[in-house]
């Protein structure tokens, strides 16, 4: 378990970089997260800096345009002429200079239609002032939350039957039937420890909820971090996401054999829900409300892993988004522990399954 070393910049320095750096998608941000990972790694590799990948985002797309955006994606994919919804998504963000306020639900259908001919979104790429930038931006964030997949459905007479399908292939964190509550605070000051923005979204719910896996992925920390007391981070197969799930529950806090390199699947069940935390002392209940924080963080180059340049983003309306895809559970009595109800493949990856 790696140790956590108490991290000296503070959120206003975070803010500052964010306003410094909002118009300048190519720039270096400083940004420093390391309580998630759990470690500080202050002074990063100067020749990161001559590296050309993105060193600063946000992601502040409207839930209703990334429906509307998935939508079209789903609805075209077996035509001939399929629409990629990050294309689509980029055009906009594109368009709109990143400023997403001026979202129409007009300007979604024109996009559609002109992201529709085979090799518009590459003659874009020449064309259209960074739309390469907002291709590959929100290409890491949400690539692979679409596509092929295998999964067990009711068969209607008590059994279970095997589909093949393409659509929405990521999980709520949450599992099926067990409610939750939520609110846009990202940015919101933290003081324990030190002073900083939140960087998550917390879900608030009953101790002992099974928490699913977003995302299939390695994990690749687990453990007490004085933070976020029990959590688990799991990294994408294509390494860009790195999922961080805190505050897991006291005394049981994830799934059975749940380890560092661990493989998981889209909706595997990987821990329960907590109050752990803020404490220096393992196991120890120090938040005031049972909830999950869920962060996500975006990784274009290794350097960014860790220490001032890493990069959180806003997950509100991304959770709002995969609530309409839970994972359904089942209890073992015997271990008082849940797993998964139906079996998922995401056949983009299906090497890392052994399948």
């Amino acid at each position: 378990m790696k140790k956590h070393n108490t991290v000296k910049k503070t959120a206003a320095v975070l803010l500052a970089a964010a306003f410094i750096f909002s118009s300048c998608p190519y720039a270096s941000a400083a940004d420093d997260n390391s309580s998630q990972n759990g470690s500080d790694t202050s002074g990063s590799d100067s020749s990161a800096q001559e590296k050309k990948f993105i060193k600063w985002m946000k992601f502040d797309v409207p839930l209703e345009a990334m429906r509307a955006a998935m939508n079209a994606d789903i609805k075209s994919h077996s035509t001939s002429a399929p629409v990629s919804w990050v294309d689509v998504l980029a055009y906009l963000g594109a368009k709109y200079g990143g400023n997403w306020k001026r979202y129409k639900s007009s300007d979604m259908a024109s996009a559609v239609k002109k992201l529709a001919p085979v090799g518009s979104a590459d003659e874009l790429e020449k064309s259209m002032k960074y739309y390469s930038f907002y291709r590959e931006a929100y290409g890491a964030v949400l690539s692979n939350f679409i596509g092929d997949y295998t999964a067990d459905i009711p068969d209607g007479s008590g059994g279970v039957k095997a589909v093949t399908g393409y659509g929405l292939k990521v999980f709520s964190p949450i599992a099926k039937g067990y409610g939750y509550s939520h609110y846009s605070d990202f940015g919101v000051s933290r003081s324990f420890g030190y002073s900083r923005p939140h960087l998550g979204n917390d879900l608030l719910g009953s101790v002992g909820t099974p928490i699913v896996a977003v995302e299939g992925g390695v994990v690749e920390s687990l453990g007490w971090n004085r933070y976020g007391g029990w959590r688990v981070g799991i990294r994408s197969f294509d390494r860009k996401r790195y999922y961080y799930y805190a505050h897991l529950r006291r005394g049981h806090p994830y799934a059975k054999g749940l380890a560092e390199g661990s493989v998981v699947r889209p909706g595997d069940v990987i821990g329960y829900l907590g109050m752990t935390g803020y404490s220096d002392r393992e196991d120890v209940n120090n938040m005031t409300k049972p909830h999950l924080h869920f962060g996500m963080q975006i990784i274009f180059d290794e350097s960014q892993k860790e220490g001032s340049g890493e990069i959180w983003i806003d997950v509100y309306n991304i959770v709002n988004l995969l609530s309409s895809n839970r994972s359904a559970v089942v209890r073992d009595d015997s271990t008082k522990d849940y797993y998964r109800a139906y079996d998922f493949l995401d056949l983009r990856y299906r090497e890392y399954y052994g399948r």
